[in-house]
């Protein structure tokens, strides 16, 4: 029996290309480019920290050696007022009050004056996009409004 039995030619061996690893580094990539383009819109969002307060002017005397002028010499900062806005998707909410991006230069105008500059707090809603911010931060700063504070939350 060991007669009939004839041997069969090798095969030669074929390498194959595994497709496995290469399709989860596709899907790697595929997610980490989802999520930083995703996070974009925030790296347009300019953020400042607050100035240093102004020093007090030096007082000279005859000898050429400055001292500092007294805390009570110098004028006090006018208090300011603080206006907080309440940011949905499109809407600002004043006092209660929705209101449009379109009248978001009025609100802004009347803030406050150059005297008298306003605070105002943005308290950003879960509807709110990061273009409803923007839109926001860019019509108080075209107005001279410096100082705003973003707060997530409601009041």
């Amino acid at each position: 029996m060991s007669a009939l039995r004839t041997k069969l030619p090798e095969r030669p061996r074929s390498y194959r290309f595994a497709m496995t690893p290469l399709a989860d580094a596709m899907f790697q990539l595929l997610i980490f480019f989802m999520l930083t383009s995703s996070l974009t819109p925030y790296s347009l969002l300019t953020v400042q920290t607050a100035a240093p307060p102004p020093k007090a002017p030096s007082v000279s005397s005859g000898s050429g050696t400055g001292t500092q002028a007294p805390a009570a010499a110098l004028p006090a900062p006018p208090s300011a007022q603080v206006a907080i806005w309440t940011l949905e998707s499109e809407t600002i909410i004043v006092g209660g009050q929705e209101f449009g991006f379109d009248a978001l230069e009025g609100l802004a105008a009347a803030l406050g004056s150059e005297e008298a500059p306003a605070e105002v707090i943005i308290l950003v809603r879960d509807t709110a996009r990061v273009q409803d911010v923007a839109t926001v931060l860019a019509g108080l700063a075209k107005a001279n409004v410096l100082s705003v504070r973003i707060a997530e939350g409601s009041v």
